[in-house]
């Protein structure tokens, strides 16, 4: 007897996915890989991201977000285009857009406009600032938020000028933040009868993360306290708290207990520091960061990092070597775990891309797909959904 064909959480939603670049679609793709049916919407030409492909390795990004989507083109300046999108609105759960706001409302496509042809339309949009705030108007992408946002006020050396995070924690933190209010909405719909509209921020999205740093802020209270902590806790309450230089790279390393303390002292062979009154609590040891930061480089400089991190994690001391981006795509535990999977795609080649961190009891990860080209579902999707005949078609495109 075969095995019946796994069901996954949104298997019969169906979302209208407009987005571009990096934050809608990454909240789409994380629909997608739980089973909804996403028609990825692009204009003439393709959305932003896809465009990108004709400069060295820039198409990755595309293929990364947009796997297991259908394809389609529409240009929603035409009557046509229009048309055919409300047409679409119908039939679907959500629609998602991160235009800047204002956009869809000027192309007659606001949320207001489409749940009056669909009731049970939940319309979500992303922005940079938000839809009602006095920096609405400013445009958004993942630099401009890191700044607005503190994120690169917070980040490098004390004595050096402020670097933006090297990901793109803005775009990514929104999207993730998306994704929830997406399901959130899903979720009311479906216990109190009312399909809302949902609104994420990128600068509201970061501003949690900040935590650490607001910590040191405010205890700061007028002091001369730099903003930026370097590879340091980003509130100076933990040490040792840093990246450490090995024989042949860089190693990180944090003691978050006494024990963690003690593990390492002995480790280092210097098991008397762990009652050593400089260093026997974090009170201490936090006050005399730049001692501790130095005895513990001396000895790891001694040292290969690999070494160094197994022998740290025999005694449950948390470490990490520092990797390169070569050895995370080939990373043993997310292979392992099918967190990331080689494909071979038409257009980049042998790639590897990721699967959702969401793992569902008793479901196995999502079977992916590559990106589409773009239009490659256009008439597919126009002729089962609409019921469009060759003629209409034809017209519209």
């Amino acid at each position: 007897m075969e095995n019946p064909k796994p069901i996954y959480p949104l298997e019969g939603v169906v979302v209208l996915d407009l987005s571009q670049i990096y934050n809608g679609p990454y909240a789409t793709y994380l629909m997608a890989v739980a089973g909804a049916t996403v028609i990825k919407i692009e204009p003439p030409g393709g959305e932003s991201l896809r465009r990108r492909g004709v400069v060295g390795g820039a198409g990755l990004p595309f293929a990364m977000l947009n796997g297991c989507k259908e394809s389609i083109v529409l240009n929603l300046k035409t009557e046509e285009g229009k048309g055919a999108l409300r047409e679409l609105v119908k039939t679907a759960d959500v629609l998602v857009e991160n235009f800047s706001p204002g956009v869809m409302d000027r192309l007659g496509l606001g949320a207001d406009e489409l749940q009056k042809l669909n009731p049970n339309l939940i319309y979500a949009s992303s922005s940079g600032y938000g839809r009602d705030g006095p920096y609405k108007e400013y445009p958004a992408m993942d630099l401009t938020v890191q700044a607005m946002g503190g994120i690169i006020d917070s980040t490098g050396f004390p004595d050096s000028p402020p670097v933006k995070s090297g990901p793109a924690i803005a775009d990514f933190f929104a999207g993730t933040h998306f994704y929830g209010a997406i399901l959130t909405a899903l979720y009311d719909r479906e216990h109190n009868g009312k399909a809302r509209r949902v609104e994420v921020s990128m600068q509201d999205a970061v501003y949690a993360s900040l935590s650490s740093n607001l910590g040191l802020h405010w205890s700061a209270a007028g002091k001369d306290i730099p903003p930026r902590t370097g590879n340091r806790h980003g509130g100076l309450a933990e040490s040792p708290y840093n990246v450490y230089p090995s024989s042949d790279g860089y190693v990180a390393i944090i003691c978050v207990t006494e024990g963690h303390w003690r593990a390492l002292t002995t480790l280092m062979g210097q098991p008397e520091l762990a009652d050593d009154p400089r260093f026997s609590t974090l009170k201490e040891r936090v006050s005399r960061m730049d001692l501790i930061d130095s005895t513990v480089a001396a000895w790891t400089s001694q040292h290969p990092k690999e070494w160094l991190v197994q022998q740290m994690l025999a005694v449950r001391v948390p470490s990490a070597p520092v990797r390169t981006l070569d050895e995370v795509v080939n990373d043993p535990n997310m292979h392992a775990r099918g967190a990331l999977e080689w494909q071979d795609h038409p257009d980049y080649g042998r790639i590897v891309v990721q699967q959702s961190p969401i793992r569902f009891d008793g479901l196995p990860p999502f079977p992916l797909e590559p990106s589409h080209r773009l239009g490659a579902d256009t008439e597919k999707v126009l002729r089962e959904r609409l019921g469009m005949n060759d003629e209409e078609i034809k017209k519209l495109l």
